[in-house]
C-alpha cells in the first residue's frame, strides 16, 4: 500500500476523458471522513507558475496548513491556460470538495501533461463519480498511482513505519515524473500521507528538509 496505508486516508483512481482510449487520468486522495487535518506542500520556483500551482498556494494560506483532499489530474498540465485554467482548477477542488464534504479551499489540486493547452471542461462531469469510488486498501492506493502517471513507465508507491517519540506511525506516498524536475518539483507531482499527530508547522519543515535532499537533489534533463 501506499497512500492510504496510514489510518484515516482513502484514494481513487479512474478515467474521466483527458486521455485517449480511456486510460487513467483522475486520482483522489481524502481523509476518510472528509475532515480537514494538517498539510504541507512544496513547489516549483518557476515564477510561470501553472494554474493548479496558483490554486493550491492559496488554498494552503486560506485554509492556514489545512486540507481534506488532494485532486490530481494527467494528460494536461492546465499551465499557461490563463484565467480559464485557475477557473478549471478552481472547479476541480470545488467538485471534489462537495463529495467529500469538505469546503473547496480545504482541496489542493495537482495536474499534469500537455503543457498550454486549454484544460477540457467537458469532463469535469465525470469528477463526481470517481471521487465518490474512493476507498481504503492497497487497490486503491494503486488506482491512484496508476492514474497520475504520464510518461512513467511504472507507478512509484512508498510505504515505512517511524517511531515517533515511542509512537509507531505509517508514511505512504505515490509520486509520478519521469523528466523535467527543474527547478526543484517542477512538473513532478508527489502525495505523501501519515497518520502521526503533527502541526502543519512542523509538518512543513520535515518536508522541506526531506525534499531538500531527495526530489531536489535529481534533474533529468534539465527542463522545466
Amino acid at each position: 500500500m501506499s497512500v492510504t496505508a496510514a489510518r484515516g486516508f482513502v484514494a481513487a483512481g479512474g478515467a474521466v476523458g483527458i486521455k485517449a482510449a480511456g486510460l487513467p487520468d483522475l486520482a483522489v486522495v481524502a481523509t476518510a471522513d472528509g475532515r480537514a487535518v494538517p498539510v504541507a506542500g512544496v513547489f516549483t520556483q518557476n515564477r510561470a507558475a501553472a494554474a493548479p500551482v496558483q490554486v493550491s498556494r492559496e488554498h494552503l494560506d486560506k485554509s492556514a496548513g489545512r486540507a481534506a483532499a488532494v485532486v490530481l489530474t494527467s494528460g494536461n498540465a492546465n499551465a499557461a491556460t490563463g484565467p480559464a485554467g485557475i477557473l478549471a482548477a478552481r472547479r476541480l477542488c470545488a467538485l471534489v470538495a462537495a463529495g467529500v464534504g469538505a469546503a473547496p479551499h480545504e482541496v489542493l489540486v495537482c495536474q499534469t501533461g500537455l503543457i498550454g493547452v486549454p484544460f477540457p471542461d467537458e469532463v469535469l462531469d465525470a469528477v463526481a463519480p470517481v471521487a465518490a469510488a474512493r476507498a481504503s486498501g492497497a487497490a486503491a492506493g494503486r488506482a491512484a498511482a496508476e492514474a497520475i502517471m504520464t510518461t512513467d513507465t511504472v507507478p512509484k508507491e512508498a510505504l515505512a513505519h517511524v517511531d515517533a517519540g515511542g509512537v509507531r506511525c505509517t508514511v505512504g506516498g505515490m509520486a509520478k515524473g519521469a523528466a523535467m524536475l527543474a527547478p526543484n518539483m517542477a512538473t513532478m507531482l508527489a502525495v505523501v500521507t501519515t497518520d502521526a499527530e503533527v502541526s502543519p508547522a512542523a509538518l512543513h519543515a520535515f518536508l522541506r528538509d526531506a525534499v531538500d535532499v531527495s526530489f531536489n537533489e535529481m534533474t533529468v534533463d534539465g527542463c522545466t
